[in-house]
This record gives C-alpha cells, structure tokens and sequence, in this order.
C-alpha cells in the first residue's frame, strides 16, 4: 500500500483581526437580552470613559468616523466656497467628507518617511478660501502637532485632526485628542480598537459638543420636557449600546492592545531585512501606536509587480493590505483636475506599499513567518 505523506496545516496569517475577549462576548449578549440595544446607558458609558481617557474632554461617538468628520466640518461652519487642506495620502473618507459639505478638498503631499502631511507644503496650499487642515497621524504616527497648530493660529485656521488610526497615540507625552481642536476616532474592525463598525470626536469646546449631538442626531432638540424640535438638517449617526458594549470591553485593554502592538513592530525592525530592502515605516517613539506596519516594496529592483508580491504572500498563507493608493489619482478627483505627478510622495507611497500583518493576538513566529516570506520572495525576485 503506498504511504500518505500529510502536509502541514499552515495557518493562515491576516493582515489584521479584532481580539474580542469572552467578557465582553458575555456583556454584548446581556445588552441583546436587555431589550434596550440602540443608543442607552452603554454609549453613555463608552462616551465618559473615553472623556476620561483624553483627559476629560468632551466625546461624541458615532456609527462611524466618516460621520464624526463630516460632522465635524459642519460644525467648523465649512460648506460651499471654502477650501480643506487634505493630504494626498489617506483612505478616501479624509477627502470625501469635505465634498460632501460642498467644500473642495485641496491635496497636500506627505513626507516620504513619515508618511504624515507635509506642513511646508501645507502652508503654501493657502489661499483665501482656506477654512481649516485635515492632517491624519498615519498608521498611528503624530503629526508634528506643534508646527501643525502653529500653523493653524498663523493663519487663523480650524483642525480637524483624522485620528481615525490613532487611538492611544501621544505626541510629546500628551494622548492624541487631549489636546488641540476637533479630533476624529475610528472603531473600525480594523483599528487599535473597534466597537465593530463606530467612531468619536473630541472635542475642546462645550457648545460645540452640543452642537454634535444636534447634528449627529436628524439636527434634532428637545426642551427640559422632552418637547422636540428640529433645528438644522442633521443625519443619523448614533452608536448603538451593542456597539457601545464591544467599545467599552475593548478600551479597557487598549493600552495593552497598543503595547503589544509596539512589540511586534519593534519585532519587525529586528527581522525584516531583505535584498532588495524595503523602504521601512519611520520607527516612532513611545507615542506610537502602530495601528499598521506598511513598508514600500523596492520595485524598481524586482521583477515582479506588488500584486505579485501580494499573490506570493497568499500562497505562503499570509495576507497582505494596500494602505493606501494615492488619493488624488482616483476617477472622482482627476475629475477635480488632479494628475499623475502633482504629489510625487503620495505618488511613491500609493504605487509601493504592502500592509503586512500586525495585531495584537499574533506571536512573534508570526512575524518571523512574515518576514521570512517577505524575504524569500524578494530574493527570487531581485533583477540580475
């Protein structure tokens, strides 16, 4: 009889996944048997302890972080005729919020490095029409915050910072949303922490946060006495308490999710050498909180293209993201005039970057797996 040689089960290794604990699972389904499960006590709880964790702020949460910055240029008063200052690499939702007000979102390009906004650029993309900066502090990197508000007082401009990758990231000590303006969370299933689909703003001033929770709910009041009225042409954008649940079970071990996450990016800059070399993220400091690690892949050295690179790494078992292609290269914005050329680091970034796997549930033969991979594939690769 001839003898079955089994293969090994190789398991397969996400770019990214959630880490839900039992407790939580627990509370979520004690909220479902409740029979309250839209807005309630949960969101009100979620939105103190997320007070309390930027320093006592005042937090609106929201089904998502698209909604929390469109809401929050609508607070800012921007709408038709004003212009938003956007960087050219980001997801999407940055640059489509502003249309969506009727304002234009102007492109600035970004470092190369760091992969954040450009604040020399950023200056000489202001015009007249300028109302506010929309920086995002990229994969969990800040911005440099001091010369971005520096900036923004010059020039008597609003921020709306896109902090939607940036949830337990600090820049000089000080938590992103403890300070500055109006600060936008993501709780994506992607994020440091998630609340499955829900976002969150930060914000500095009290009537503004009324003015969110207007906005954010059909521009809806009511007096002492529970009367309605309707004061502005608000959307919907409340959290309910099954997500407000997964919320508050989930920031209780951010600050382990975000140490965790340290660690393995640390791992990476330990293991990940390969010939032809990658273009590494910029290492952070302590205030990093490593919501992605996306190096560029060396193409003009290999011969193989990024989706190759992908197929390869799928066929290893490992996922691979795409954070991001450059924005302003999208139909809707060459539409607006845009082209090939006009941000030659969004350029770069948008054409090379892979996203290799970093959660928090993953160990460090993870990342030894990945990098072996990355490595081995490249090697095959290199043009001779």
């Amino acid at each position: 009889m001839k003898k079955t040689i089994k293969k090994p089960i190789v398991t397969f290794i996400p770019f990214t996944r959630p880490t839900i604990d039992e407790a939580t699972i627990r509370a979520v389904a004690d909220v479902l048997r409740s029979g309250w499960i839209t807005t309630g006590p949960n969101v009100k709880a979620l939105e103190k302890s997320l007070s309390e964790y930027v320093g006592g702020r005042e937090v609106r949460t929201f089904t998502s972080a698209t909604g929390a910055l469109e809401v929050a240029l609508q607070v800012c008063n921007i709408g038709p005729g004003d212009e938003v200052l956007v960087p050219a690499m980001t997801f999407a939702a940055t640059a489509n919020v502003v249309l969506r007000v009727g304002a234009k979102p102007v492109f600035v390009d970004v470092e190369l490095a760091t992969r954040n906004f450009d604040i020399a650029k950023a200056e000489s993309a202001i015009t007249k029409r300028t109302k506010a900066i929309m920086p995002v502090h990229f994969a969990g990197l800040p911005v440099n915050m001091d010369a971005l508000y520096k900036l923004a007082k010059r020039k008597n401009l609003r921020v709306i910072e896109d902090a939607a990758h940036a949830i337990g990231s600090a820049w000089k000590g000080k938590r992103i949303g403890s300070f500055g303006d109006l600060v936008c969370f993501s709780f994506h299933p992607n994020k440091n922490i998630t609340t499955i689909e829900g976002g969150a703003i930060a914000l500095a001033n009290a009537d503004e946060a009324r003015r969110v929770d207007v906005l954010r709910f059909h521009g809806q009041q009511r007096d002492a006495a529970g009367n309605i009225d309707y004061v502005e042409a608000g959307g919907k954008y409340n959290l309910t308490d099954v997500a407000a649940c997964v919320g508050v079970g989930q920031l209780r071990q951010l600050e382990k999710f975000n140490s965790r996450r340290r660690t393995l990016a640390m791992r990476y800059f330990e293991k990940l050498h390969t010939t032809p070399a990658m273009l590494l993220p910029v290492h952070g400091d302590a205030g990093h909180s490593w919501h992605m690690f996306a190096p560029l892949l060396p193409l003009d050295k290999i011969n193989i293209t990024r989706d190759e690179f992908i197929r390869a790494m799928a066929a290893r078992g490992i996922g691979v993201g795409l954070h991001y292609p450059a924005l302003h290269l999208f139909t809707l914005y060459r539409r607006m005039g845009n082209k090939r050329g006009d941000f030659p680091h969004a350029e770069q970034i948008g054409d090379s970057t892979v996203t290799l796997p970093l959660f928090p549930a993953m160990r460090m033969s993870d990342v030894d797996r990945v990098c072996r991979a990355c490595a081995e594939i490249l090697a095959a690769a290199r043009k001779r």
